[in-house]
């Protein structure tokens, strides 16, 4: 036989909501604050310091200088594959030597095939500075989530002149929460009880942040 019994949650609540059943409504609570304590000229500088500080590589440039950065970068790191998203910009690659193979990111790509890829090269929708976080939202020029946590080694790309806001309050109501937002303060790092540091865990393990200055 089942019993019908309020339980011991059912009576808290009961008790709850007769001490309240007469209270005023709770006021407005106030939003005149500051949503950012750094000045507008250095919020760049802010961004590239604390990127800095997670250990993430910032460089700078402009558009005309951004191919010959990223086809560096990519020779630095040894790479012999990129993974290009959707619609990552023709001219971001294009003094990309043709002997990095370009791989696209496909419904049926396994964990295994990413993992073989050397690097990603990606756009964002957004840097914090005060924080030195990046946040991808699976645009079309950043792809799905899963290729930038598999490789070993993403190529970031932010234009500092719209891209760039100062602090997490000023970053949400640019955000759409539906799309399934990715944020990255550094490369993947982690640490054991004895604070011995391990990168690469859980993404990738060098990470560089290139601030489009143009």
């Amino acid at each position: 036989m089942t019993s019908t019994a309020p339980g011991s949650r059912e009576r808290i609540l009961a008790r709850i909501r007769s001490a309240v059943a007469d209270a005023p409504d709770a006021p407005q609570a106030p939003r005149d604050y500051l949503d950012t304590h750094t000045p507008a000229d250095r919020i760049t500088d802010l961004l590239a310091e604390n990127l800095a500080d997670y250990r993430a590589l910032v460089h700078r440039t402009d558009t005309a200088g951004l191919p010959a950065l990223v086809a560096r970068l990519l020779a630095d790191r040894g790479a012999r594959t990129v993974l290009v998203p959707p619609l990552l910009p023709d001219a971001w690659l294009s003094a990309t030597p043709a002997t990095v193979t370009r791989v696209q990111d496909e419904p049926g790509t396994s964990a295994g095939a990413l993992d073989a890829v050397d690097s990603v090269v990606t756009g964002c929708a957004l840097a914090i500075a005060e924080t030195g976080t990046l946040v991808l939202d699976a645009a079309p020029d950043q792809g799905r989530r899963r290729i930038t946590l598999v490789p070993d080694h993403h190529i970031c790309v932010v234009r500092t002149l719209d891209q760039v806001v100062a602090s997490v309050p000023q970053a949400m109501p640019r955000l759409d929460p539906t799309r399934p937002l990715t944020w990255i303060s550094g490369p993947s790092a982690t640490s054991d009880i004895e604070l011995d540091r391990v990168e690469g865990v859980h993404g990738p393990r060098r990470l560089e942040v290139v601030l489009l200055t143009d």
